[in-house]
């Protein structure tokens, strides 16, 4: 184990690891006073050998590192990679490809909905992490001995976790169900905010369309701004005083001394001005080019039963078939079968159908029922004749 602190010895070290199948990688960054994640640190290992890349040392090129990620010989394993992708796209524009996320696999083998790693750790790999320095300041200098070993513990226990998930995975032939789950994690804009989109990010629970264009000038601003700033988008403005604005409508800068939450200079900045700007363009717009919430109905009462009955039979399906519940459905799914066969949702397509959602329908449909046998649970099927018996 090192840590790796030099361009040369990064190279050297990216060069051996090209030519491993697989390495696994993970990363320690704050967040908390930026808009972009700060990357302090990288950890990443294989087979024969594990480091932690310091990424905060002046002129350490991490370009090796990043052709690694773009290396398509070698799998890529993270647990949970979405938060660490995103740092990789915003800083250098790569998404590591192959991917294996051993939280989504574990889904897949059984392992529960989004499990943590360090549960994770405890069923595969017999062992317990130590915590202690969980929320430590990775910016900091020098980093304790500690602190770079509970780091690496989060690279060393996943060359057991992937072996073994993967292992599951080829024995029971899902390994094109986690494929299908990796599409999003893969892909570019996934990662990419746009400030015109971001006021979709926001809790709107008004269906006044001119309020929303409020809404989302305000926000486009807001997010510009702290894209550029390298801020909380809730340093620059709360989510509650933005609805605010859009509620009042200020005019003029002098009426948003009246707005709480809003800083006692903030009227006479250029960011009062700017807001005021955005709230005039938002009034000024066209009526057919107001923005549209689109909002679901609430299900009807006469589908309650029937989603009632769905959520048992995806239990039942789960429980079966040892696998998350999240990766088949959710209960807005379950919604949408109850009121359409034909619902536009994943548990009615692929491998998520042949799994649970063509007994949905059945059951949906009266072509299936449920039965209590020795205290279990279990789905049979219901031929038109029975059903006209019953009648």
């Amino acid at each position: 184990m090192s840590v790796i602190t030099s361009n040369d010895d990064l190279k050297a070290l990216c060069e051996r690891l090209s030519k491993s199948d697989y390495v696994t990688v993970d990363t320690e960054f704050l967040r908390d006073k930026t808009y972009y994640s700060k990357l302090c640190l990288i950890q990443i290992a294989d087979d024969n050998e594990y480091h932690a890349i310091d990424t905060l040392v002046s002129g350490l090129d991490l370009t090796p590192f990043y052709d690694l990620m773009e290396n398509q010989s070698v799998v890529k394993v993270f647990h949970a990679a979405k938060q660490d992708i995103e740092i990789f796209v915003n800083q250098a524009g790569v998404v590591p490809r192959p991917l294996f996320d051993s939280q989504i696999a574990a889904m897949v083998c059984g392992f529960g909905d989004s499990i943590g790693y360090e549960k994770l750790v405890i069923a595969l790999c017999n062992e317990q992490l130590d915590k202690s320095t969980r929320f430590t300041d990775w910016s900091r200098r020098p980093l304790t001995e500690r602190q770079i070993d509970y780091a690496l513990g989060d690279v060393t226990h996943l060359r057991i976790i992937y072996k073994k998930l993967k292992a599951r995975l080829e024995k029971s032939g899902r390994e094109h169900w986690l494929d299908e789950e990796l599409a999003e994690l893969t892909t570019k804009e996934t990662y990419i905010i746009r400030p015109e989109e971001a006021w979709k990010r926001i809790k709107i629970r008004n269906n006044n369309r001119r309020f929303n264009a409020i809404v989302r000038k305000i926000a486009q601003w807001r997010e510009s701004q702290a894209q550029s700033r390298n801020m909380p988008r809730n340093r620059i403005m709360r989510d509650e005083v933005l609805l605010e604005l859009a509620a009042v409508r200020p005019q003029h800068t002098n009426a948003l001394t009246s707005v709480r939450g809003l800083g006692a200079n903030f009227a006479s900045s250029k960011g009062g001005k700017s807001v005021i700007a955005a709230i005039k363009e938002a009034l000024d717009l066209p009526d057919d080019q107001l923005p549209v919430i689109s909002r679901r109905p609430p299900p009807s009462q006469n589908t309650d039963p029937i989603v009632e009955l769905l959520k048992v039979l995806l239990k039942l399906v789960c429980k079966r078939e040892n696998v998350a519940p999240k990766l088949l459905a959710n209960v807005e799914d379950l919604e949408k079968i109850a009121e359409d066969d034909n619902a536009d949702v994943k548990a009615l397509h692929g491998w998520r159908y042949d799994l649970f959602g063509k007994d949905a329908i059945a059951l949906k449909n009266g072509k299936e029922a449920f039965a209590i046998k020795n205290g279990e649970i279990f789905i049979f099927p219901i031929d038109d004749q029975d059903l006209n018996d019953e009648q």
